[in-house]
């Protein structure tokens, strides 16, 4: 009885577990069918009991397809990336490539050169370079309207010798003077015709022999060997002073000089690309009227604009500085070793922790040639001694001309000698010289 009592007992369990297995089991089904298997198990793989709608299908819904959209949007972002990568490298390596096209290749000098090259000095100081810029009197095209044009001709208005220590820690800018009287060796003109050997004013090389002859020249004159060449004209010393819109400078007095179109009140002020253009080329109106004090005007500005690209940090800035290499690259003929911007910029890299005041500015010694005063002559043994330190990267001092006038003053003994100093010292400015202060 017991037993029948107890096997009774147990009798219903089973069909209620069969009813219950066979009702999971039309779940499932039905799940299957109208969520393709979704709410079949639990996300540790144990069977999901209960009633129909105790969350069964919410759970898969509320994780599975959140993170299918979360990788839809995921897969959209990497493309954006992507996209967004190529037309920024798209951009870059066409404003590259927009810069380099800019520059001209001066290669008609550089295969004159080859013909001399026997006669030209050695380079004596590994990783040191003497790079010879010239400022392009030409008044042609744009350069029209700043005077009469002579000829087919090119002057050359301007011209530097710019000398980077080997360790890079010091540049030295020394100006030639173009009525300076030198010895010009046989050129080629542009016809082809040689012109004959000469003693005559310094710019006439470029005038009728280009920037071959002017090299040449500036050798033979130095011992110092030129391993790269920038021949600028007045639009691209234009453009890059409004690139860095504008250069601080101080007048003592006020100029109006119509020749220069330059009219500036005393005092200090910012002049924009047509203004400085004007103040470094004007020369009757203002100081004495000589080419020396063009010069000088000349050099501190060039000083003033380097201090000006150093302390913005215009060299350091790809924004501030493409317009900076724009204006320069437009106007700019150079020789084969400098006429890609990887070349340029490895050429500014190197002089961008160049300390401003060791960024020194000063003319050849000269004085007033014998024979006409309106020409000028080397000084030696002074000239000299500044070119074998060029050429063989010896420090030079440059200091403002009373500077130099009392330490000689002070140097002298009683018989009137003047005692020798380790480091010549060098009429002259640097890049940190405040022009008000002149």
């Amino acid at each position: 009885m017991d037993a029948d009592v107890t096997e009774s007992a147990g009798t219903p369990a089973d069909p209620d577990r069969s009813a219950a297995d066979q009702d999971g089991h039309n779940d499932e089904s039905q799940d299957r069918d109208e969520s393709q298997g979704e709410g079949r198990s639990r996300g540790d793989g144990s069977s999901q009991d209960g009633p129909e709608g105790e969350g069964r299908p919410e759970e898969p819904l509320g994780s599975d397809v959140p993170a299918k959209r979360r990788h839809r949007w995921l897969r959209w972002a990497a493309l954006a990336a992507s996209l967004f990568v190529l037309v920024a490298a798209g951009g870059g390596w066409w404003l590259y490539r927009k810069l380099d096209g800019n520059i001209r290749t001066d290669t008609s000098a550089a295969a004159e050169l080859r013909v001399y090259e026997k006669e030209r000095p050695v380079s004596v100081v590994h990783d040191a370079e003497n790079i010879l810029l010239i400022g392009s009197d030409s008044r042609t095209g744009d350069n029209r309207k700043y005077g009469r044009s002579y000829g087919s001709s090119q002057r050359s208005d301007t011209t530097i010798l710019l000398h980077l220590a080997a360790d890079r820690k010091s540049a030295t800018a020394m100006s030639i003077p173009r009525d300076l009287m030198t010895e010009i060796p046989s050129c080629h003109q542009a016809d082809g015709k040689p012109t004959r050997k000469q003693f005559a004013q310094f710019n006439w090389a470029f005038q009728f022999g280009g920037t071959a002859c002017t090299i040449r020249t500036v050798e033979r004159m130095t011992g110092i060997r030129i391993d790269h060449h920038m021949v600028v004209d007045f639009n691209g010393f234009k453009d890059m002073v409004d690139a860095v819109h504008g250069v601080e400078i101080c007048l003592k007095e006020p100029i109006d000089d119509s020749d220069a179109h330059l009219k500036l009140r005393a005092g200090r002020q910012k002049l924009d690309g047509e203004e400085a253009l004007g103040y470094v080329r004007a020369r009757k109106s203002i100081g004495n009227g000589s080419d020396t004090d063009r010069m000088e005007r000349q050099q501190r500005f060039l000083g003033a604009l380097v201090n000006k690209m150093q302390s913005n940090g215009v060299l350091l800035n790809p924004t501030r500085l493409y317009p900076v290499l724009d204006a320069a690259t437009k106007s700019l003929t150079t020789d084969p070793g400098l006429d890609s911007l990887k070349d340029l910029y490895e050429l500014v890299r190197g002089m961008r922790n160049v300390p401003t005041e060791k960024v020194q500015f000063l003319t050849v010694p000269r004085q007033p040639y014998a024979v006409d005063p309106n020409r000028d002559e080397l000084v030696q043994p002074e000239a000299n001694r500044l070119f074998k330190r060029l050429r063989e990267d010896a420090p030079v001092a440059v200091v403002p001309a009373e500077e130099l006038k009392r330490k000689k003053r002070g140097n002298s003994d009683s018989s009137g000698s003047t005692s020798p100093t380790p480091t010549p010292t060098y009429s002259g400015s640097n890049a940190a010289t405040d022009l008000c202060e002149q």
